[in-house]
């Protein structure tokens, strides 16, 4: 059933910039009347203040988080809009309870991440961030780096952007074995990999390259168990979401010289704090959870927050992952 009326749409903090300045919002016009918060909430009773009445909340940062305890505060949300692949920032069984449909863009951006995670599994390979740190304090080291070409890729969840991150190693000659949740030969000869045990992927991969979603099943999916089966000199790439990796088993696979390397996209804590314990290890590269923000990665999510929403008002909800 449409929406009847004019909906009240609030962004509730557009920070850093997302979606204010898009042209998309011009579709928003005959629907609502929107409102843009540019700084992030700083306190839960803020965040649901900015929240008061809307009908429709567009999260475009994740760092915007909403509880069961806010969600209870605005008896007049309907939908949930995300500028995002992942739902984490939402309790999602509260939203469902109260009748909150949540929607997020699945595989929009997959070949934007992808390609961000293929370049910093190669510049860790290349040793870049650890070698660029050595000359800019006057030292000339000599090392070798990983060739890549003929190595075997592990890849930890077969979705839009493990099948992409797949693709891509296919093209440069790598080896690919994946594991999933639910495999199928089906799907393994669609995306030229062969499915393996996960103990088996750790223990014969090169390179393993985590692209789950986060879920009860999925924390800590990779401690120091699974660390200790990975090949001495091994490389880990995490793309997915922070809490996927025990981060005091990678640290210390890290230092004692098991692992050769780590490229970490995402953080338990986000912005981690000062002292994290990765930004102390040799071989690491680390980015702010960036993965996809390209001009491009940016633009495609603002069309499709805007589609998910336009799509709900009209009657016809999409992309509900709840």
């Amino acid at each position: 059933m449409a929406f009847e009326g004019r909906a009240k749409i609030v962004v509730p903090g557009d920070d850093p910039v997302q979606i204010q300045g898009s042209p998309e919002l011009a579709k928003l016009e005959p629907y609502g009347d929107l409102t843009i918060y540019k700084d992030r909430p700083a306190t839960s009773e803020e965040k649901v203040k900015r929240a008061a009445g809307a009908t429709v909340i567009m999260n475009s940062r994740g760092s915007v988080k909403w509880r069961e305890e806010e969600l209870r505060q605005l008896p007049d949300l309907k939908i949930i809009s995300l500028c995002s692949i992942g739902t984490d920032m939402i309790d999602l069984k509260a939203a469902r309870e109260l009748g909150i449909d949540v929607c997020n863009l699945p595989g929009r951006t997959a070949p934007v991440v992808a390609e961000h995670i293929f370049g910093m599994m190669f510049g860790l390979a290349k040793r870049t961030a650890f070698l660029t740190e050595q000359m800019r304090a006057g030292k000339w080291p000599r090392m070798n780096n990983v060739m890549l070409q003929g190595k075997t890729l592990g890849i930890i969840g077969t979705g839009n952007i493990g099948a992409e991150m797949a693709r891509l190693a296919r093209a440069v000659g790598m080896n690919v074995v994946a594991w999933t949740f639910n495999p199928s030969q089906e799907r393994a000869e669609k995306l030229g990999v062969q499915y393996v045990e996960l103990d088996e992927l750790l223990k014969m991969s090169d390179v393993v390259s985590l692209h789950v979603a986060a879920s009860d099943k999925t924390q800590g999916l990779v401690g120091e168990r699974e660390l200790s089966l990975m090949k001495p000199s091994a490389l880990l790439v995490n793309g997915a979401r922070g809490a996927v990796v025990d981060t005091a088993a990678l640290v210390e696979a890290l230092n004692s010289g098991h692992l050769g390397g780590a490229a970490v996209d995402v953080f338990e804590q986000e912005p981690p704090p000062a002292d994290h314990p990765l930004f102390a290890c040799e071989q690491v590269i680390l980015t702010p959870h960036c993965a996809d923000m390209t001009v491009e990665g940016v633009e495609l999510l603002n069309v499709g927050v805007v589609e998910n929403v336009i799509a709900f008002l009209e009657g016809r909800p999409q992309n509900v992952a709840n």
